[in-house]
């Protein structure tokens, strides 16, 4: 079985958990307000931001535009109320805050949100997007704020209870994930049943269309609580970088969030946003 793993562990405490998220925009969210912890650590900068930002050129001037896939819980989601919230979504708000930008947020299929940022429709797009090889031939990448790991969903009593099991089986992921591309590429596309969403997949395996899910772990996590009846089994299927998508060539922008994110880690910003969302075990 060819394993394409790419574990690179993130210091602990910074964040943990999760991995990608393919069509249409469905959703626009404009000035998405930070946590105030991203405010308060923000506010300071604010005047030497600005200055910073004179020099970025971006999709809408004043704005620092995000695509994202608002269906990968806890990094981002629609709340009752219909706003967007989520890990990715306040990481992208104090980062906006340093460089002196509005934070814009456009909803859309996880993979027309790689797209947008592709073709420079957006400038940046963070969606629990992973570093893969493939992705860095198009696409530019941040230093990476996350691991992803990708875990398996089966139902109580099913007799996968190991990555060696998924052999012959059916695996459910979602459409334009690395779970989805790994998955293919170690036990081909007649075994492989992809969905527009991991819900779906998920009610997929309640109905017993599939055998398993492959996907992140914090969603994973949230899905399983949401349906009794399903598990988690006690292993990885791989673990990965997450990272911020932007424009190949457009390395102002790579450099000013770098910069950005670097500080943001450095102040506890990141860690306090992560910790809101994701409790330690």
């Amino acid at each position: 079985m060819k394993k394409k793993l790419m574990a690179v562990l993130v210091a602990a405490g910074m964040v943990v958990s999760m991995a990608a998220c393919g069509g249409a925009s469905s959703e626009s969210q404009t000035a998405v307000p930070a946590a105030e912890t991203v405010e308060s650590a923000a506010a300071s900068t604010a005047e030497a931001g600005t200055e910073e930002t004179a020099e970025l050129t971006t999709v809408t001037p004043g704005k620092l535009t995000m695509s994202t896939n608002a269906a990968f819980p806890p990094y981002e989601m629609t709340t009752d109320t219909g706003e967007l919230e989520g890990i990715d979504i306040e990481v992208a708000g104090a980062i906006a805050e340093k460089l002196g930008l509005e934070l814009q947020v456009d909803d859309m299929e996880f993979d027309a949100a790689l797209l947008a940022a592709q073709q420079g429709k957006s400038d940046i797009v963070m969606a629990g997007v992973s570093v893969t090889d493939e992705r860095k031939k198009v696409m530019e990448f941040s230093d990476s704020y996350a691991t992803g790991v990708q875990v398996i969903i089966v139902k109580e009593g099913s007799d996968i209870q190991s990555v060696e099991d998924l052999e012959g089986k059916m695996i459910g992921t979602q459409r334009g994930t690395t779970g989805n591309l790994y998955c293919t590429d170690d036990y081909g596309e007649d075994h492989i049943t992809s969905y527009d969403n991991g819900l779906t997949a998920v009610q997929a395996l309640n109905n017993g269309q599939v055998d398993c899910v492959v996907i992140d772990k914090e969603p994973a996590t949230a899905f399983v609580g949401a349906n009794p009846g399903l598990v988690i089994l006690d292993t990885e299927y791989t673990s990965e970088d997450y990272a911020i998508g932007m424009a190949k060539g457009n390395t102002a922008l790579l450099d000013a969030v770098n910069t950005a994110l670097a500080e943001l880690q450095a102040d506890g910003t990141v860690d306090a946003i992560v910790a809101k969302y994701i409790k330690a075990e």
